[in-house]
């Protein structure tokens, strides 16, 4: 057995379990003295049910010990992304605005298969005021940091979820990604993590910003992700948008590598401004698919920066989710939040209907782009991670996260899948993650990209001797 039953991915702690070589509770209750040591430092968890995952976690130990697991993650410990509803435990999003007192009689979609499934819930993790950026900073639980560099922002919306599973807080975490709230914590923590396809995991309630918002997977290998679209995919009546369930076991194939792939690698498609040390490191990334049989090819898609079309999807969204909040409780929102309500609510019909033609006509030169090419390749991010407690890296030059993620939410409008693999440090130790995107429904061979280079790439993990409380 590991001495350090954190460091396991899930897949090694299934293994053990089977084994009879560890049980559920020690493993449980490793992660939550991880979550009482790290948790004041890094502030990845706004909520923690202690005594419920021990309860777990023993019901699991016994089913073990009989031969008898309830699913595919019995006893793993696991969190969830305080976006989604979670029955007994508060869901209160990031704001001061909603009643801890609930009632909270609901899981979510993605919740349920987890219980159903016998994973180990521990407890919420943080995110900015409901998800609407992509660091992770709210006026409910403040700031929280990423483990790499306590003063550096995790990323967002998705940050308590990677700032938990980067320090062992958990190997498995459920993010929700609108316009990169998976993959942008994933990159600047060391994670991997992906956006399925839209409706390839059911959601409810639907997200107040609409069809560009998916949920999935961050782990720390790629092996536990496909573990868990196993799982996270499986059909609920409640979303009315979800794909037909596909039966498919995202293990089988996962190994079989990108031999005879067409892969193009756009370096910043065409138009984004890439740190230069960034932009070498993924370009060295990107190259390495041809040791693996790839055939790779320098091509951007072809379309112009979708920030504006993007906006107008975002943007209202927010509108429409402060208009459901009593205006007497404003003052208690996030001031970037109001701000981004207000250009949203600005903006006529007219506009939105021309936003969602452009956006169709993204879409439909995403799809022609790969008859030709399997898959796309780019930096998922074009900076580092940069200090806590910030929306953007340089005022001077942004005024909202949208200006430094330009890689992420175009496949968002595009509804593809599109994931975020570790490629490398910076001098200063930073991750750095390589952005893989397939065409709509292509999941599995997202996936089996992914591990195909991690394959190549050692692995690397924070110096948590570092965070002191």
């Amino acid at each position: 057995m590991a001495s350090d039953p954190c460091s396991l991915s899930a897949t090694e702690l299934l293994a053990l379990y089977r084994a009879k070589r560890l049980s559920p509770v020690e493993a449980t209750q490793a992660v939550l003295e991880r979550i009482e040591a790290l948790n004041p430092v890094l502030n990845a968890f706004c909520h923690v049910d202690a005594s419920f995952a021990l309860e777990c976690a023993r019901q699991s130990e016994a089913r073990w010990m009989k031969g008898e697991p309830k699913g595919l993650l019995d006893g793993v410990p696991t969190s969830i992304k305080d976006l989604l509803l979670t029955r007994g435990w508060p869901t209160l999003r990031g704001s001061r605005t909603i009643d801890p007192k609930g009632p909270w009689n609901d899981d979510a979609p993605a919740v349920a298969r987890l219980r159903e499934h016998g994973a180990v819930l521990v407890g919420k993790t943080t995110t900015p005021e409901f998800g609407w950026k992509g660091v992770c900073d709210n006026p409910l639980t403040g700031i929280t940091r990423n483990p790499w560099n306590p003063a550096k922002t995790p990323g967002g919306s998705s940050g308590g979820s990677a700032a938990a599973v980067a320090s062992g807080m958990g190997p498995l975490t459920i993010g929700t990604d609108g316009g990169g709230s998976i993959r942008i914590p994933c990159a600047f923590s060391g994670l991997f993590g992906i956006k399925p396809t839209f409706g390839r995991v059911p959601a409810w309630p639907l997200s107040p910003f609409g069809t560009v918002a998916h949920v999935g997977p961050m782990t720390r290998t790629v092996t536990d992700s496909a573990l868990m679209m196993n799982v996270l995919t499986q059909p609920d009546a409640r979303d009315w948008l979800q794909l037909p369930p596909d039966g498919r076991d995202y293990r089988v194939g996962l190994d079989d590598g990108v031999r005879g792939l067409r892969i193009a690698y756009s370096a910043n498609l065409g138009y984004a401004n890439v740190d230069p040390e960034i932009a070498a490191i993924v370009k060295k990334a990107a190259l390495r698919f041809a040791e693996l049989g790839a055939i790779v090819e320098e091509k951007d898609p072809g379309f112009e920066n979708a920030g504006e079309i993007f906006a107008k999807h975002w943007f209202p969204g927010a509108a429409l989710l402060l208009s459901t909040i009593p205006k007497e409780k404003h003052a208690l929102i996030d001031p970037g939040l109001v701000d981004t309500a207000r250009q949203g609510s600005e903006f006529s019909a007219m506009e939105l209907l021309a936003a969602a033609q452009l956006r169709g006509q993204l879409g439909l030169k995403m799809q022609l782009f790969h008859e030709q090419y399997d898959l796309l390749l780019t930096p998922t991010l074009p900076l580092a991670a940069f200090e806590a407690g910030r929306e953007v890296a340089d005022v001077l030059k942004e005024k909202r996260w949208t200006d430094w993620s330009p890689f992420s939410y175009p496949f968002n409008l595009t509804q593809q899948p599109a994931a975020s693999v570790p490629c490398g440090l910076t001098k200063d130790g930073l991750p750095v993650g390589l952005h893989i995107v397939g065409a709509r429904y292509a999941d599995a061979l997202v996936l089996r990209a992914a591990r195909a280079f991690e394959s190549l790439m050692p692995s690397a993990s924070p110096d948590l001797s570092k965070l002191k409380n």
